[in-house]
C-alpha cells in the first residue's frame, strides 16, 4: 500500500512539476522526467522516475562505456547477454538520419525471470529485462529501465514477492555499478 501511494505521490507531484517545466526530449510520452522523484521510492535520490515503472539512472561514462561495464559484470555473474542493439548505427544506414548513440542491451537470468512466467507467460513481452543507455542534446550519458515491481504489477504477478525484490536488489546494484565515477 506504501508503493502505491508513494507512486500516486511521484505522479502528482512530476504533474505539477510539468506544468512549469519545459521538457521537450519527452513531449509526447504522457510523463516527463523531474530528478530525484522515484515511485519505488528505492533509488534514494540516485535515479528519476521518467514514466510508469521505468528508472533512469545518469551516467559518468560514454553510452559505450557504460554498456561495456554493464555487460561485463553481467557475464560474470552468468547471465545470459544477448547482442547489443545500437538505434544510432540502423537510423544511420537505413534513414540516413543522424542519432546520438543510443544502444539497448538484453539480459537475462532464467533461474530468477522464469518464475515470472509461471504466474503469467504475458511477462514475457517485458522479459528479458533491458537497459537503454543513450547520449542527449547536452551530452549527458543516460540509462534508463523497467521496474520490475512494474513488470509484476503490469501482468498481475502477485505472488513472486520475494523474486521482485531480489530483482530489483539486483538490477539497482547492477546499474549503479556500471554508471558509477572510478
Amino acid at each position: 500500500m506504501y508503493r502505491i501511494f508513494i507512486l500516486i505521490l511521484s505522479i502528482s507531484i512530476i504533474t505539477a512539476c510539468n506544468k512549469k517545466d519545459d521538457y521537450s526530449h519527452a513531449k509526447g510520452h504522457g510523463m516527463k522526467e523531474k530528478a530525484s522523484i522515484v515511485g519505488s521510492g528505492l533509488m534514494k535520490g540516485k535515479a528519476s522516475l521518467v514514466g510508469v515503472g521505468l528508472i533512469k539512472k545518469k551516467s559518468h561514462h560514454s553510452v559505450d562505456e557504460t554498456l561495456n561495464r554493464l555487460e561485463k559484470k553481467l557475464m560474470d555473474l552468468d547471465f545470459i547477454v544477448l547482442p547489443r542493439f545500437k538505434h544510432q548505427e540502423g537510423a544511420k544506414e537505413r534513414t540516413k538520419i543522424k542519432l546520438r548513440p543510443t544502444e539497448l542491451l538484453l539480459f537475462g537470468k532464467p533461474e530468477v525471470g522464469t518464475h515470472f512466467f509461471t504466474s503469467n507467460q504475458t511477462a514475457g513481452i517485458d522479459l528479458p529485462m533491458k537497459v537503454l543507455a543513450w547520449k542527449d542534446a547536452k551530452g549527458d550519458v543516460w540509462i534508463v529501465y523497467n521496474d520490475p515491481q512494474y513488470i509484476a504489477d503490469r501482468h498481475g504477478i502477485k505472488d513472486r514477492d520475494e523474486i521482485i525484490k531480489k530483482m530489483t536488489r539486483t538490477l539497482d546494484k547492477l546499474t549503479d555499478f556500471a554508471i558509477k565515477k572510478e
